[in-house]
């Protein structure tokens, strides 16, 4: 289609296998061998939306500057398919083979047609090289003390584990679990969280029988284009919400991209509000933003913002346009490798809690847990949704339910819907979520996520802020109980 339509040259990651984040760095990043730049990019990718193949497998189209199309854009290509009446295809074109790096030059209907088969890794393990410091992260590494497990779910991320952990770090090849990509995903579902990541889980401890086995100091899994990421320590995870403002709050000391400050610091808006706590204390610009990358990425292209993330276990920086779960992986041993450097030959090394607590202990902890209803009847869920926004007139009706509910609890001192006003472009983003907020900071947020035509899905956003260090402790479903118990 491509050789029809006029287009001189494409480019294809060996094997056809690319990652997210490394389409986005290619197409910023990468110079083809006849001096050429991308202009843009279509990624063939798991998706998390119904579409395609046992409704798994989407289209996406990201931009010149690598980031995903915005919505001026995936509005025209959708009104033109209301209106196409053919399309172009180029039948005689040879078999190219993808498996073999180089360049093919052939005659197409338009003319010559090139099609370069490229190293998927080469361009985005050097811009990796650029943001961290390696050999810090080699000597963490190869600590004795120090035991490390990364798990690609059998994603595209198992592309890129062994060339960045094994070859240019020295992780030990055991130390990778799934890093064989494949079509189904080894019949397991590519979601890095704690319900399907099962092997890794258990191996770091956090599973329900416990192993004889000491677990691993860290680890991490990927989803299945390598964009999503969990972080993991001994027996502990580490929410989303809790990654990027700890990764924010440790950058400019522990990775050498941001040594001269961070420019301002994002999240979507159901992520919880741990990271604007961070922004307040380091004096930072703070967005909150719609869910959606391409949200950040306008920040980001405006020089506003250097890190971003969302609770759905997204985490990035601008060094493209795309959530990158491998980055945030270094980033996470980039502040443990920092946190550790005067102590590899101590008797205890700094971990993955050790850091999380000691956050806690000096911005406070946000306890956080989402609620999904999926395929709820869509008009119920509009009717729930109206409703809400109703009850928002009253904030003096809706303290007096809470208060009968649980006396404990906080009083709400603003509740709206959810409206942002891009600062770049002017652009307006209405009905975006129902927001709840407390006094002492606590939120509840109410997200409609689709009305496709078996119903919508509600995702109810719960979080409880405690400032006091002697109960940032508490195990969550203690500590969020009160708020739970308004609803």
């Amino acid at each position: 289609m491509s050789a029809a339509n006029g287009v001189r040259r494409v480019w294809v990651g060996q094997n056809g296998l690319l990652s997210t984040p490394a389409v986005s760095a290619v197409i910023r990043e990468r110079v083809g061998v006849d001096g050429s730049k991308a202009t843009g990019a279509f990624i063939l990718t798991a998706s998390h939306n119904p579409g395609g193949p046992h409704e798994d497998f989407g289209i996406k189209y990201n931009m010149e500057n690598g980031g995903p199309a915005p919505e001026a854009i995936t509005d025209k290509i959708f009104e033109n398919t209301k209106t196409i009446t053919e399309y172009l295809i180029a039948e005689d074109l040879p078999n190219i083979d993808i498996s073999t790096i180089g360049v093919a030059n052939f005659s197409g209907p338009e003319g010559q047609f090139d099609v370069e088969v490229f190293d998927s890794a080469s361009d985005y393990v050097k811009l990796m090289k650029s943001i961290f410091d390696f050999e810090l992260i080699r000597k963490l590494l190869s600590s004795s003390k120090f035991t490390f497990c990364y798990d690609a779910l059998h994603g595209v991320a198992g592309a890129y584990a062994h060339r960045i952990f094994v070859e240019e770090l020295g992780a030990q090849e055991s130390s990778l679990l799934n890093c064989v990509p494949k079509e189904d995903f080894g019949g397991g579902h590519p979601d890095p969280n704690l319900t399907y990541a099962k092997e890794l889980v258990a191996r770091m401890g956090l599973g329900k029988s416990d192993s004889a086995v000491d677990p691993p100091e860290f680890g991490a899994a990927a989803d299945g284009d390598a964009d999503r990421n969990m972080i993991l320590g001994k027996r502990f995870f580490v929410t989303p919400s809790d990654s990027v403002a700890i990764i924010a709050a440790n950058a400019v000391n522990a990775i050498p991209y941001f040594s001269s400050g961070l420019k301002g610091v994002a999240r979507s808006m159901p992520t919880s509000a741990a990271l604007d706590v961070v922004a307040k204390n380091l004096n930072l610009k703070f967005f909150e933003v719609p869910t959606g990358w391409k949200f950040f990425g306008n920040l980001m292209d405006a020089g506003l913002c250097s890190i971003c993330g969302e609770e759905s276990f997204g985490t990035g920086s601008d060094h493209i346009r795309e959530k990158d779960g491998i980055w945030a992986v270094l980033a996470w041993l980039s502040i443990l490798a920092f946190k550790n450097k005067e102590n590899l030959n101590g008797d205890k090394l700094v971990t993955v809690e050790d850091i999380v607590r000691q956050h806690w202990a000096i911005y406070g902890r946000h306890y956080y847990t989402r609620y999904d209803y999926e395929n709820v009847d869509a008009g119920a869920a509009n009717d729930l949704m109206a409703y809400l926004v109703k009850l928002q007139s009253s904030l003096d009706e809706i303290n007096s339910s809470v208060k009968g509910a649980h006396s404990n609890v906080s009083n709400v001192v603003n509740a709206d819907e959810f409206e942002y006003k891009d600062p770049v472009d002017g652009s307006v983003s209405k009905h975006q979520g129902i927001r709840f907020l407390f006094e002492d900071g606590s939120r509840l947020v109410f997200r409609l996520s689709g009305t496709g035509s078996e119903g919508a899905t509600i995702r109810l956003y719960i979080e409880q802020y405690e400032k006091d260090s002697s109960k940032t402790g508490r195990d969550s479903q203690e500590a969020l109980a009160p708020l739970v118990s308004i609803l």
